[in-house]
């Protein structure tokens, strides 16, 4: 029989809720910790995620549980559930509480505005040096994974080791994990592919065809690989799961929060009454866009698809305009 683990899940959101399921069908002990105790108490009440997962029964031996330090306490792993920008008090929180043998595992995907921070990084300025370190990333919606619908991701670690725990925690036959030791790659890709979902959901509201979206992704990949080798990531991981196959899904998806702020843009709406509609709901790619945009600059990297979602977003300039001018960019060899 397969050893059994004590997990905790720290962030009560729809992709967290999703990978605990995961792991209480794998044979596993599960908990939930949230940072809104109100949330965590209708979720034991309803024995379902309302807010934020619904129509997904919970089991009754899933433990949800709204105190940090009971949460984490004899875990023998926590995943990192908490959206990026708020990964810092999450962080602070579970400092206290932290043992330096708890595995880490970062479900994020984001960079921290203001500090341009990985969450890798994050994690090593707020905790320090962090013994046992992965992030998970991949095409994989939350509402998909909770239904068991085959899903393949990717777990990064700099230590073979962790990397090889965490893919046999979390692999079974709907869920299957892939090794990489390209920890920079795999976080930047789930990063910043947010920000051309954003850009798909534009063309999806101003009408636009496949043509377009083809063209948006093909070109976005090559936008992301190109800032992502600069920063210290491999070219091949940008072809990967966590990469194209990440942006593939989030660009198409009906379930991607990222892709719907940009379509509803594209409608005409506002980004502040598009966020305020979405009831805590959280889009990384608006933030990730913003830090993305200061790294770019900050490396001397060209990203026109970047800073148009950008100039839509921060600088409410017409999307119609923004694609008029990549349109017409001087011409060049692929």
């Amino acid at each position: 029989m397969e050893k059994q683990y004590r997990i905790a899940v720290l962030g009560d959101g729809a992709w967290g809720t999703a990978l605990a399921l995961n792991l209480h069908s794998n044979g596993h002990r599960t908990a939930v910790w949230g940072a809104f105790p109100e949330n965590i108490e209708a979720m034991r009440r309803d024995r379902e995620n309302r807010r934020f997962l619904p129509g997904v029964p919970l089991p009754e031996d899933l433990e949800l549980i709204p105190d940090m330090g009971k949460a984490v306490s004899g875990c023998d792993m926590l995943i990192l559930a908490s959206p990026s920008q708020y990964l810092r008090g999450t962080l602070q929180l579970l400092k206290k509480s932290l043992s330096p043998d708890q595995v880490l595992v970062n479900i994020a995907k984001g960079i921290e505005v203001g500090t341009l921070l990985r969450m890798s990084q994050l994690c090593e300025e707020v905790l320090g040096p962090v013994k046992h370190y992965a992030a998970l990333s991949g095409p994989s919606h939350a509402e998909e994974v909770s239904r068991g619908i085959p899903t393949l991701v990717t777990v990064a670690s700099r230590d073979p080791r962790t990397a090889r725990l965490v893919q046999k925690v979390f692999m079974n036959p709907r869920f299957r994990v892939y090794r990489s030791s390209d920890l920079i790659g795999v976080e930047l890709g789930g990063a910043l592919k947010n920000v051309f979902a954003v850009a798909a959901g534009i063309l999806d509201g101003i009408g636009m065809g496949d043509n377009a979206k083809a063209a948006l992704m093909t070109r976005g990949i090559a936008e992301l690989a190109r800032l992502g080798v600069k920063l210290g990531g491999r070219r091949a991981t940008f072809g990967g799961l966590s990469g194209i196959g990440d942006l593939i899904v989030t660009c198409m998806s009906r379930h991607s929060r990222n892709r719907y702020v940009g379509e509803e843009l594209g409608k005409g709406r506002k980004l502040d009454e598009i966020i305020q509609s979405m009831n805590m709901v959280v889009a990384e790619g608006v933030r990730t866009c913003e830090a993305a945009k200061a790294l770019a600059d900050s490396v001397g990297v060209e990203t026109p698809l970047i800073n148009g979602v950008y100039d839509v977003l921060f600088r409410d300039r017409s999307p119609r305009e923004i694609i008029t001018e990549l349109m017409t960019r001087k011409a060049r060899r692929e």
